[in-house]
């Protein structure tokens, strides 16, 4: 449905990117100037690229060989601002049916409102201004703007990044409904929230330095990192250099700081792997009648506690790894004598 290669370089950053994305939510995840936003404006087409291609449902936007470039206003993308912009001087009537003005009639632009408000649940507010809407009624106002359109391509920038932590996952389920509703084409949302990231989207693009470093379903991403840039993105807490390497048939056997591990891992070894990790839930703890393998005795160095989970700091030998446990939980967990790293939790990384 999209197909994107291009290239673009701004003072002292460079955008390379290359993805493609069919119907449905994908997050372009990454750390603040990795490109996430570059990329959404390449393609919506208020910034040019200096070179590649832009196909939306094999219609050319952009190619830098032809030099055609589609205008923004023609390319039928829409696009959700970080801050919603919304016209201040207008109602919310008139903000949802301003982008119909050119193209439809007067009696068609009042039936698509009224049935757009019905869709974002805000009837009753037809003649309020922004100022008098909350935030999240002020993101469905953008959303219902958008999408009343009917566009090939919808582009949300940070949508909840001006919203308060307490109505966040309200209003991400509201989203998420009225795309899921009202909405068939693909979706690229904007994020460094690795936890919207996974809430909100069914596959994930993690973006480092202006270039995409692992794409897929969000579940493989988020459970396989291939590099240490993708484990630190998601967020995983333990990652471990690797100074040996002994394959075993469909396991490997690796040395770090002393401590042997083996790891149960899918990918072929072609590329020596430098590190490897897992998630720090998946740390187990288990007594003393464990089997023997990936099983160690530890010290526990740090406790914090939050409102649902404890985050541990262990030592293993020579090894500081990070485990995460529910406070529910946390007593019978320590109540153990050892940890165990399952072999199908550990993954390779480059």
């Amino acid at each position: 449905m999209l197909d994107v290669t291009i290239q673009k370089k701004l003072d002292n950053f460079a955008l390379d990117i290359s993805f493609d994305v069919k119907k449905g939510i994908t997050a372009l995840l990454g750390p603040s100037g990795c490109g996430k936003s570059l990329t959404l404006q390449c393609l919506a087409g208020l910034q040019t690229p200096d070179g590649g291609k832009i196909i939306l449902k094999d219609r050319i936007l952009f190619d830098a060989i032809s030099k055609k470039t589609i205008k923004t206003r023609h390319r039928n993308i829409g696009y959700v601002f970080q801050n919603y912009a919304l016209f201040p001087h207008l109602t919310v009537k008139e903000n949802l049916a301003f982008g119909l003005k050119k193209t439809h009639k007067k009696a068609e632009i009042e039936e698509k409102v009224t049935e757009m408000i019905s869709k974002i649940h805000l009837e009753g507010y037809e003649q309020h201004f922004p100022r008098q809407l909350s935030g999240g009624q002020q993101q469905r106002v953008a959303l219902g703007r958008t999408l009343i359109t009917n566009p090939d391509l919808l582009l949300l920038d940070e949508p909840f990044s001006a919203l308060d932590h307490h109505v966040k996952h309200m209003l991400e389920q509201e989203l998420l409904t009225i795309i899921q509703e009202n909405f068939s084409g693909a979706v690229l949302l904007v994020t460094h929230n690795m936890e919207e990231a996974y809430r909100l989207a069914d596959k994930i693009l993690l973006l480092k330095q202006g270039g995409v470093i692992q794409s897929g379903e969000k579940e493989d991403v988020f459970q396989r990192p291939k590099s240490v840039a993708a484990a630190q993105i998601i967020g995983c807490k333990n990652i471990i250099p690797i100074h040996s390497i002994n394959i075993k048939s469909e396991l490997l056997e690796v040395t770090s700081h002393g401590s042997s591990l083996t790891v149960k891992d899918s990918k072929t070894f072609e590329n020596q792997p430098t590190h490897i990790g897992i998630h720090a839930e998946n740390i187990e703890f288990v007594n003393a009648d464990a089997p023997p393998l990936n099983t160690f005795t530890y010290e526990i160095i740090e406790m914090i506690s939050g409102i649902n989970q404890t985050l541990i700091t262990l030592k293993v030998g020579s090894l500081e790894l990070k485990a995460v446990v529910p406070n529910n939980k946390k007593q019978e967990m320590l109540a153990t004598t050892k940890i165990f790293l399952p072999p199908e939790n550990l993954f390779l990384l480059k």
